[in-house]
């Protein structure tokens, strides 16, 4: 009995030949389908005439008295008669009522306008005239823009949405337009933002090659995701929330009462991190702190925390005494002791995780246990630290900011744009993670992400609103999960309580469950006479 042969695995070459017969054969599949429809609308269209017709007849019939049924019958009985005595009444009778079903089974529903209506027409012809000043060349013979212009060559695609406003625009330019520099798209996106709707955010896609202007209405951010447990990796941490097109991940959130998916900023830390260090920089008031109480929910769950308050206002008093909060220091004797005990921690780490790889060994189980720096406003404590006469804080980074990533150390610094001069170069070298929070200028936040932002700012931006970029990549927009203080007044009580429910217990509260010892020990020695 001959063996059968095993089947082969097929090859990179058979595979891509597999897949492009399965997508032929779909294609016929589908094909074949429109075409049988094609062909059999006419059998489906009397089908459901007939149909329609047929239910109308119930419905007058069940609608008709008992008392009047009998004449109806007879009435009915009568037609039947003459169209069957009557010549060719049979004939005309289906041809009569194939045409009832026809018209009765057409497609009823409202064909959808094709092009714009002319509100619509209108806004694309304004908004066309307005970019006449800045693509229009007087020397070219056949100009895409000119006054009294068409405007369907210059835009080949166009949206609106429910409100009549434009959502989508694809708008084609003049090759000799200038678009490598920065002031004059600065010039055209000013131009399309006020013309297109204000008071939205849209983002703006040139295409160089194709001399191609791409104009996206964004949604705004949802600013009401309360912080909670997010599901990621160890290393992990979520800086806030962007749109779905900028990152292909979802973190199932609750959002109120409903679960949703949403897109995250995702900044992964430890000792394979590309952008061990973060530098975050705002307005008072645009959230830079609640970007920190985040961060250091989030670090408490598998690390230590340390936190240095320059603002002393009190928005960390609710990490002190928590497991695994080291410290929360506000003055600036503390501040120094507390960066200089975290320099001599990492260096102790290096030491340590040194000996282990020399010996073979894996590091020690101390080294890695993640620890995070935050230091928020430091340029309180440099003007202190020089009426003093006291070394900077910003000195005794050095060490963590150098060499964190290889003892498993993070260090984030908040700061104010009016203090941001004050950043020693070492801060401003290794935090090459940074987020931008509040109102900005475009010139301001390129001058902390190193980009300008692909949108146009927002005519409202709530707390907690601005841009990211994790190195040299992407600029996102960022809203960060709302994190206050509990401790404060004026938050609402489920706020408060979605942040209590994330903080450690007390150590403090551990030890007053524990009985004390107030009786003397037995092996108390006898008192000595005096001589």
């Amino acid at each position: 009995m001959a063996r059968r042969p095993l089947p082969r695995i097929l090859s990179k070459d058979g595979a891509q030949l597999a897949r492009t017969q399965l997508a032929r054969s779909r294609e016929l599949a589908r094909t074949a389908a429109d075409s049988a429809t094609d062909v059999l609308h006419p059998l489906i269209t009397l089908s459901r005439g007939l149909r329609r017709l047929a239910s109308a007849g119930r419905r007058r019939w069940a609608d008709t008295p008992k008392d009047r049924r009998g004449p109806l019958l007879f009435l009915v009985a009568c037609l039947v008669l003459v169209v069957v005595l009557a010549p060719y009444g049979p004939l005309l009778a289906v041809i009569t009522v194939m045409a009832a079903a026809g018209w009765q089974g057409r497609d009823r529903t409202p064909r959808v306008p094709e092009g714009p209506d002319e509100s619509q027409t209108e806004r694309l012809q304004a908004l066309y005239e307005a970019l006449v000043p800045y693509f229009s060349v007087p020397e070219d013979p056949a100009p895409l823009y000119a006054h009294g212009g068409e405007w369907h060559r210059a835009v080949p695609t166009h949206e609106f949405d429910d409100a009549g406003r434009v959502a989508h625009l694809v708008l084609r330019y003049p090759a000799c337009f200038p678009d490598g520099e920065p002031e004059a798209r600065a010039r055209i996106e000013r131009v399309l933002a006020a013309k297109a709707g204000r008071g939205r955010e849209y983002r703006f896609g040139w295409d160089e090659e194709g001399n191609r202007l791409t104009v996206t209405a964004l949604a705004p951010l949802p600013p009401d995701i309360v912080a909670q447990r997010f599901v990621t990796a160890p290393g992990e941490t979520v800086l806030g929330f962007t749109d779905p097109s900028e990152v292909q991940r979802t973190l199932p959130l609750s959002y109120g009462e409903e679960q949703l998916d949403v897109p995250p900023v995702v900044w992964r830390t430890g000792t394979r991190s590309t952008e061990p260090h973060l530098l975050a920089v705002g307005q008072p008031g645009s959230g830079t702190s609640t970007l920190l109480r985040s961060l250091a929910l989030q670090a408490l769950r598998c690390g230590d925390v340390l936190i240095v308050d320059g603002g002393g206002t009190g928005e960390y008093a609710c990490l002190t005494g928590r497991d695994g909060v080291l410290a929360v220091e506000c003055a600036l004797p503390g501040a120094l002791a507390s960066l200089e005990w975290a320099a001599q921690e990492t260096e102790r780490r290096l030491v340590a995780i040194n000996l282990a790889r020399q010996a073979g060994d894996p590091p020690p189980a101390d080294t890695r246990r993640p620890l995070w720096v935050l230091l928020d406003r430091p340029s309180v404590f440099a003007h202190l630290a020089e009426v003093d006469g006291r070394e900077d804080p910003q000195a005794l980074l050095r060490v963590p900011l150098r060499h964190g990533r290889a003892a498993n150390v993070t260090v984030v610094v908040a700061e104010h744009f009016d203090g941001a001069d004050a950043l020693n170069d070492a801060v401003r070298q290794h935090t090459r993670a940074r987020v931008v929070l509040g109102p900005a200028a475009a010139r301001q936040v390129e001058s902390v992400l190193g980009a300008t932002p692909p949108t146009t700012p927002p005519a409202q931006v709530p707390p907690g609103r601005g841009y990211a970029r994790l190195g040299q990549g992407p600029v996102h927009r960022l809203q960060v999960p709302r994190t206050p203080d509990p401790y404060d007044d004026a938050t609402s009580d489920a706020d408060r309580g979605a942040v209590l429910d994330l903080l450690p217990p007390r150590r403090e509260a551990v030890r007053a469950c524990e009985p004390i010892d107030l009786t003397k020990p037995a092996t108390a020695e006898q008192p000595v006479a005096a001589e």
